[in-house]
């Protein structure tokens, strides 16, 4: 599961960067960049503005879903510390006694 929503948090991520850089800066017509005529043709009457703003309003939802989804999954797992298991698995054994060197 965590593994899919990875993958399509990714997809979701890289598609909403490409409808945001598709859309028309303020001022900038739209027919510079996809042609007037074949703009109006493709998206309807209404033009290529209000399909892109709902294409990334979409995709603006579900990034947020996948991220939401991915935090709720990834804070369910048991995740154990690596410093725990390496106490448990080496036990201190206390210092040796020194041993006296014979006097001369």
């Amino acid at each position: 599961m965590h593994t899919f929503l990875s993958v399509l948090h990714v997809i979701v991520g890289l598609f909403l960067i490409l409808v945001v850089l598709l859309q028309a800066g303020k001022g900038a017509a739209m027919g510079a960049s996809l042609g007037s005529a074949g703009s109006q043709a493709m998206f309807g009457s209404s033009g290529a503005g209000n399909f892109l703003t709902k294409l990334t309003t979409g995709a603006a939802i579900i990034f947020m879903v996948t991220s939401l989804s991915l935090a709720v999954v990834s804070s369910k797992t048991d995740q154990d510390s690596v410093i725990t298991d390496v106490e448990e698995t080496t036990e201190q054994s206390p210092p040796a006694a020194k041993e006296e060197l014979p006097k001369e």
